[in-house]
């Protein structure tokens, strides 16, 4: 149905983004419509069995309609162009609209968690038919279903919101199935656990809401880029002839639709001045081509025949890799002077050698010194925002 409904509204003179937004309005409008049919159907099989697990679980799925509203309404706002105030468009409103959602799951999972230990200690007459089990049972199906296709659909288009829905869908299944079986259990036993299950049904649900808050606040915070796509930003500007290296590379988002790259290209100094500039504006249109962001890069000249310089370069280099693969050296100069040379350098480690810069640095600047005793290192460390 929804791949269907998709397609009916995706026309093809559609951007990325339009076609984005078809995805986010028709996940959010089913789930609004799946979910109040669940409450409405638990609400009144809850209300006649007398189980506060089942109307525990109704209630859950009112919330999931809500989150559904939150979620259609962050993929419209997201969607809206960039402005004076917002120059940058409003694709992170989507990531806020995942953080709600994660939270609206969290307090409701402790609603419900009271509600459960309420029961414990004062349990009611339950009523079991097989309605209970055909509403519980479609339930939990359509719970599987509202979970496949919202994660299917937030891979197509990378949204964090729709991966929080999915993540719910799916706890609400198992949560649904535990109470089902918790029903046949009280039937054929008349031992009452209904105020048990639904305890450990409102665990499950927060443990699935604190683990949404976390996947989806990160990007808020800055997260880390997917490393296949820092490899292919790197592939792209190393298929230029002009290229010597790269480093420096950072990216930013603010949001889905709305990714910047910045990064230092190394190019030989010596080649005429035009041409090289000429090489960086293509790489920069063929990341703009090929990964759909914005990209500015900095040209860094290279004295690539100094043989001090080259001596240097492989010695540190080597330094570096006992260190880590993600560590390395760059803009590398020599300034010669009537008593001692510096040996100028950037020094990028990644976020877990950092907190230890001081004493790599020490190691550097011995390894340097025994180079030549009149060399002098002058190191900056900095930290690889990419992993």
């Amino acid at each position: 149905m929804v791949s269907f409904l998709i397609r009916r509204f995706t026309f093809s003179d559609m951007n990325e983004a339009q076609k984005r937004s078809v995805y986010g309005y028709v996940c959010g409008g089913v789930g609004i419509f799946f979910n109040l049919l669940l409450f409405t159907a638990k609400l009144l099989t809850g209300i006649f069995t007398s189980s506060i697990s089942i109307m525990a679980d109704a209630f859950n799925n009112l919330t999931d309609a809500l989150s559904s509203v939150i979620s259609l309404f962050g993929f419209i706002l997201s969607s809206r162009k960039a402005d004076r105030e917002h120059p940058f468009g409003h694709g992170r409103i989507e990531y806020i609209a995942g953080a709600l959602i994660s939270v609206a799951i969290i307090f409701v999972g402790f609603e419900l968690l009271k509600s459960s230990v309420s029961k414990i200690f004062n349990p009611a007459e339950f009523v079991f038919n097989r309605y209970v089990v055909i509403v519980l049972l479609f339930s939990a199906l359509v719970k599987l279903y509202m979970a496949f296709y919202n994660n299917s659909c937030s891979k197509k288009i990378h949204s964090a919101s729709l991966r929080a829905v999915a993540a719910d869908s799916i706890s609400d299944s198992i949560s649904t199935l535990a109470i089902l079986l918790s029903s046949v259990f009280m039937y054929f036993t008349n031992i009452y656990i209904d105020g048990y299950v639904g305890a450990i049904v409102s665990a499950l649900i927060i443990r699935t809401g604190i683990m949404a808050v976390i996947e989806t606040s990160a990007p808020l915070l800055g997260s880390v880029p997917k490393q296949e796509f820092v490899r292919e930003v790197e592939r792209i500007v190393r298929s230029n002839p002009e290229t010597i290296g790269i480093h420096d590379l950072v990216v930013h988002d603010y949001g889905p639709s709305k990714v910047f790259v910045s990064l230092h290209m190394e190019v030989d100094g010596s080649k005429e001045l035009f041409a090289l500039h000429d090489a960086v504006d293509l790489v920069e249109r063929q990341i703009r081509s090929h990964l759909g962001c914005e990209a500015v890069i900095h040209m860094d000249p290279i004295d690539i025949h100094n043989p001090i310089l080259k001596e240097v370069y492989i010695i540190l280099s080597k330094e570096c890799e006992k260190l880590s693969p993600a560590a390395n050296i760059h803009d590398l100069r020599i300034v010669p002077g009537p008593t001692h040379t510096n040996i100028i350098f950037d020094l990028l480690l990644p976020p877990e050698l950092f907190s230890k810069k001081d004493a790599i640095c020490t190691n550097l600047e011995k390894s340097v010194q025994n180079i030549n005793e009149n060399y002098y290192a002058v190191i900056t460390p900095e930290i690889s925002y990419c992993g």
